[in-house]
Formats: C-alpha cells, structure tokens, sequence
C-alpha cells in the first residue's frame, strides 16, 4: 500500500481552504470529576472560567462506561471516509494523551476529541471519544484555552458531506482575556503544517502557539522517517508552534497522536509540506508576537 497525496471529496471543493475567526483568549485548567459525563464536566468547566468555546488538552482520563468509533473507509460515495461502529469495552479505560475542541452543536454544548488510551484489557488504542456515552471514572485535570469572540459551531459542509466544527465570530463577553487568538479550521488536501504557515504570513503572525488540532490527515511522514500508509486517520496536536524561520517567514512546527483505520497508533512530529488533510482540522491559534 502506498499513501496517497490528494483524497476526492463528495462535493465541490469551497474556494477558500480554511474558515477563520479573530477573537482572544485566555488559558486555564479546570478539574472534573467522577460519575458524570465527560461532556456536561467540560461544559461546566469551560462555563466556570467564563466561555463557552474553545480547545483542551488532557494526559489520563479515566472512564467507564465509554464509547468511541475509530477512523474507516466509506461503504458508500457519499463520502471519502467514514467511521467504524461504536465500540464500548468493558471495564475502566485510561486515556495516555488527547485533545478535544468544545463548542456548540444543534445548539447545545458539545465536543469533538480523539485520544489514544489503554483498555481495562491491556489493550492501546485511539479514536474519537463518543460525547454522549463517556462518564468519567475518576477525577483528573485537564488544560484549556478558552475563547472569546469565537466560538466553534458544527455545521453541514458540502465538500466534505459532515457536519464539522467550524469558528463563527460571536458578540465578544466581558471575560478576562489575554491574548490574541483565532479560531481556524483547515479543509482538505493541503498540508497541515504549510497550510497553517499561509495562514499566519496573511496576517502577519510570525510567533504563535497552535492548540487543539482535532481531524485527520491522509495518513502521515513523521521527521523519524516513519510512515503512516493507511490513508484514513483520526489525529490530535500534542505540540505546536510557529516561529520565524531564517527569513523570517512563519514556520510551523507540528507533532501529533494518531490512530489509522487498521487500529495502529502512533506518535511523533510531522514532515511540513509531506502531511495533507484528510477531513478537516479544527484548532486555535494563539498570537504571541
């Protein structure tokens, strides 16, 4: 199998490869606790610290009981990748590393969040956590960041044929904020990391932190030299940044956890020019010239 470069989608590419929105932000941690689901304690702790959108990072989370699909094939046209059936293992399982992006879907609080983790079995896998079937089976922390003026709402987007969190621009609240941030979202068949650098030369952003990074590439090229040839993946940021290269252009630096539609996880930094969308990729972009 090799990996390919460029996926078809269902529908007519949009022409502008990303949707953005300006806002601020501010970070901040917030505890949950066990017993309830991992949604209503994120929207809780979001809500506590004053937002109602943005993106959080997490090491170990337990849960039980818990749902989740992983990245497959379409079985129709109708799309160029789908997901699996629901799975829900028994027993407590404990998430390694994860991200999940919090907003607003059909008018309601919601996340979009992969994670790779260990089963009560032993077993490591990774995929996209199931907002309305995951309870938390223990307290633990996790690290946000919060947004203001922006906010991600799930809508339809005909190219892709999902319904996808996407950054609206929102009345901004009188909340504490501290930085300059934009909500972004990057469409398909484009790398992720030069897709990211265009963004930021457009508006002169030469230093920034990238957050959240929930979607999927077509597969991945780590700077190990290891390759990911299965071409549906479900995939989180665990470190981003963009600095100023030689010449002072943004140069963006991306490392991720991934999980492809054979069950294989892995982990590492990406090759810039040799990752392209998959889906999408929704993140924030925190401005720190």
């Amino acid at each position: 199998m090799s990996r390919p470069t460029h996926v078809i989608q269902p529908g007519p590419p949009a022409r502008e490869r990303f949707q953005a929105a300006a806002g601020w932000g501010r970070a901040f941690a917030f505890d949950v606790a066990p017993g309830r689901l991992l949604l209503e304690e994120v929207r809780d702790g979001f809500a506590t610290a004053g937002f109602s959108s943005g993106v959080a990072t997490f090491d170990e989370l337990a849960f039980d009981p818990f749902g989740y699909v992983m990245p497959s094939t379409s079985p129709t046209p109708k799309h160029a990748a789908y997901y699996s059936a629901a799975y829900r293992p028994a027993g407590i399982s404990r998430t390694m590393k994860g991200a999940l992006t919090f907003g607003k879907r059909d008018g309601a609080a919601f996340f979009h969040g992969h994670a790779i983790w260990r089963e009560a079995d032993g077993r490591i896998s990774g995929g996209h956590i199931l907002p309305e079937e995951t309870v938390l089976a223990a307290s633990a922390r996790l690290q946000a960041f919060g947004l203001s003026g922006v906010t991600f709402d799930a809508r339809p987007d005909d190219e892709i044929n999902f319904k996808v969190f996407g950054p609206v621009a929102t009345t901004r609240r009188d909340t504490p904020a501290e930085r300059r941030a934009y909500g972004l979202r990057l469409r398909p068949n484009q790398d992720y990391a030069t897709a990211i650098e265009a963004f930021c030369q457009r508006r002169g952003i030469r230093h920034a932190r990238v957050l959240g990074g929930v979607g999927s590439t077509i597969g991945a090229l780590f700077d190990d030299g290891r390759c990911i040839e299965p071409f549906v993946t479900e995939i989180f940021l665990s470190d981003g940044t963009v600095v100023a290269d030689a010449a002072g252009r943004p140069e963006a630096r991306l490392s991720i956890g991934l999980v492809d539609m054979n069950g294989q996880v892995a982990e590492g930094r990406l090759v810039r020019g040799q990752n392209p969308i998959l889906m999408t990729i929704e993140c924030v972009i925190v401005v720190e010239d």
